[in-house]
């Protein structure tokens, strides 16, 4: 639990505070106090008896007691001073701004263990270091700007660091984006991303707290803990949206699966966001975006009104929305439409997008937001565009608009664009607690990506038909290493997952009878051989015994081959499926369309295992290549709950056989509810 003399304390103490405003020590002495802190506050300064008014210590020993104590001291002088604070002062309130720890070497780090390991002793909570600090409703201990006003209904900002930390500030504020507090963890030597989000989860009260987080992470280094304090406040009806930064550091290793190739980090990251039910963003404008969207009423559907007085913006709006499946219903033909029409200057169009013209009127836009808003049930959410080019006044507009928001239950987006010909103006609409959204195509997509995000899912595990006592007898007995045919065969037929019938043979004469045990046509694979295609080691449609004695001598000619394997022919869509465990996250699945497809389009979406029935729905249909899957232009397709089910009997076997470190299905073929495992390759390591 973080302390609380961290969040609301009665005294602070800034050491190395200076005159100079240049300085973090000055700056952050003139943030506390031009933000009105009202504790005693304290500074220690050995060159000066008085800095910026506020009585100076000549050391840390000659300190009284004091809760909170921000250090603003070289790296090396750190240390003493939070042991004399911890052990003489009573201090339990840590926040190191310096810089010259573990971002600067092995030296560094184990200095920063040290203070860390003095503060755990004590009690205490450590902010850093090498932060830029907090900023509380008590306390803006921070050497940067902006200082944002805090409104007890913006939202909370945690960030791994400090000037990404400002530049989201600088890119929210000018939107109408309120914080209520910001937290810069830097190194997170002891408290972290997740850390905090614990302590928000913990003292989450629905009466005050702000429903909206906002999350920029470097380094998670506590997957449960995140997903369990996440998942809880959204349940609890907040909204968070998080930037993972790094999402490439792993994109290219090398691997001898499909999946080891594609199951980087970064996608254990994007499945442990769409399980806690996180917006993912990946750049400043998008989540202060996203941000935006959250602070407005939520939207029940998916059907928005475009209302605009320019045809461009509308236009680039209705491809953003659609593209991300959103949608721009046509308003039917009613007494009600035609009234709203008959209000509405000639050549206006009441279709929708919503075009009342560039001489539409602050009357006409309340007309038309009161008939989305009242009549016209195909409408779920309402996006105002409302510019001008400099030539007429349009403050009654945004007086309008303003009173509207405040008014309506359907959410209403605002687009002010012309953030120079009105500024003013469009100043007087954000000083009433409104928020802007300057770019009509970031909005469409922030609205696409809150629409898109999962529900936080639940941890049920599915145990129909999966032998877990077999699963578990068969992993003990396993080699490490890729496994034999039969050993899949086993894993598979314990948990239930559907398979072709296929019999390993090293010899001749026993091929002949198992192609006759099968029957004709059949498929025949090398084992050994890691990828069996790139040596010439499948051949499909074998259909006579002459064929498979021909092909049996073939095969076991390709180097590295030990035996064939002879299964029976499937035919169908060719579906893939993968598994790979990713060190603190756990089992990540992917699920795709299968074959070369799976390498060359890389079309696969990501989910950590356990999964729900509704998790493994999604990830299917967050495929581009659902149409396929759903079936099109007369082909059948693959039954989803059937594929659904094979994902979710994966998933189970996985969570009782964590040895299981990688793994491809590829492919299952799938022809309606008959979906069969074609051909897998499984990797254990004890």
């Amino acid at each position: 639990m973080i302390a609380k003399e961290l969040i609301w304390p009665n005294s602070i103490v800034v050491i190395g505070a200076s005159n100079n405003t240049g300085k973090p020590g000055g700056k952050l002495l003139k943030n506390l106090i031009d933000n009105q802190y009202k504790g005693k506050l304290m500074v220690v300064n050995p060159g000066s008896e008085e800095v910026q008014g506020i009585k100076s210590y000549t050391s840390v020993a000659d300190l009284p007691p004091v809760e909170l104590a921000v250090l603003a001291i070289p790296a090396q002088a750190c240390l003493p001073a939070v042991e004399t604070l911890a052990r003489e002062k009573g201090t339990k309130g840590f926040i190191i701004i310096s810089a010259g720890f573990s971002e600067a070497g092995e030296e560094g780090r184990k200095l920063e263990q040290q203070i860390v390991k003095v503060v755990d002793e004590n009690g205490g909570s450590l902010i850093g270091p090498n932060c830029i600090g907090i900023i509380t409703y008590v306390h803006a201990s921070v050497f940067t700007s902006p200082v944002p006003k805090l409104d007890q209904m913006g939202c909370d900002f945690i960030s791994s660091s400090g000037a990404t930390a400002v530049f989201i500030m600088e890119s929210g504020i000018p939107k109408g984006l309120h914080f209520a507090s910001v937290f810069s963890v830097g190194n997170s030597a002891q408290i972290g991303v997740e850390d905090i989000l614990e302590f928000m989860d913990d003292v989450f009260n629905p009466e005050t707290s702000t429903r909206v987080k906002l999350l920029y992470i470097e380094s998670i280094k506590n997957p449960d803990k995140l997903l369990k304090h996440a998942s809880s406040l959204i349940r609890k009806g907040c909204k968070i949206a998080a930037i993972k930064a790094g999402s490439s550091d792993a994109g290219s290793r090398a691997a001898s699966s499909h999946t080891g190739a594609m199951a980087n980090s970064d996608l254990a990251v994007e499945a442990l966001f769409r399980k806690a039910g996180i917006v993912r963003c990946y750049g400043r404008e998008e989540l202060t975006t996203v941000a935006n969207v959250f602070m407005c009423n939520e939207m029940k559907g998916r059907r928005i009104a475009i209302i605009t007085h320019a045809g461009g913006p509308a236009v680039m709006l209705t491809d953003a929305l659609e593209n991300g499946g959103l949608q721009i219903p046509h308003i039917a033909d009613s007494p009600v439409k035609e009234k709203l029409k008959a209000q509405l200057f000639p050549g206006s169009s009441v279709e929708n997008p919503i075009d009342f013209l560039a001489t539409g009127t602050a009357e006409q836009l309340g007309a038309i937001i009161d008939a989305c808003e009242n009549d016209f049930d195909e409408i779920d959410g309402m996006a105002v565009i409302f510019g001008s080019p400099g030539l007429t006044a349009v403050h009654d507009v945004y007086e309008v608009l303003s009173d509207k928001m405040r008014t309506c239950k359907k959410p209403i987006y605002p687009i002010l664009p012309s953030i120079i010909n009105v500024k003013e103006d469009v100043a007087y609409f954000l000083s009433e607690g409104n928020v802007n959204f300057p770019d009509e195509v970031l909005l469409g997509r922030a609205l696409t990506k809150v629409y898109k995000t999962p529900k936080p899912s639940g941890e049920d595990v599915y145990l129909e038909g999966v032998d877990i006592a077999e699963i578990r007898r068969i992993i003990d007995g396993a080699p490490n290493g890729y496994q034999l045919p039969e050993v899949v065969h086993r894993l598979f037929d314990a948990t239930g997952i559907p398979r072709v019938k296929e019999v390993v043979v090293k010899k001749a004469s026993k091929a002949v009878d198992v192609a006759n045990e099968l029957g004709f046509p059949l498929v025949m694979k090398v084992i050994g051989p890691v990828h069996k295609t790139d040596v010439g080691g499948v051949v499909l449609n074998v259909r006579d015994e002459e064929s498979v004695k021909h092909e049996f001598k073939r095969l076991m000619k390709i180097p590295g081959t030990t035996a064939v394997l002879m299964a029976e022919m499937a035919s169908g869509i060719e579906l893939f499926l993968g598994a790979k465990y990713e060190d603190k996250f756990g089992h990540i699945i992917l699920c795709g369309m299968g074959g070369i497809l799976v390498e060359v389009m890389k079309d696969v979406t990501s989910g950590l295992a356990p999964l729900t029935f509704t998790e493994a729905s999604s990830m299917i249909k967050n495929l581009k290549s659902y149409r396929i899957i759903e079936g099109y232009r007369g082909q059948p397709g693959v039954d989803q709950q059937k594929f659904t089910e094979i994902m979710m009997r994966l998933s189970s076997m996985l969570r009782f056989a964590v040895e299981i470190k990688e793994m491809d299905i590829n492919p299952l073929l799938g022809t309606g509810d008959r979906i069969l495992a074609v051909d897998a390759r499984i990797r254990i390591e004890k």
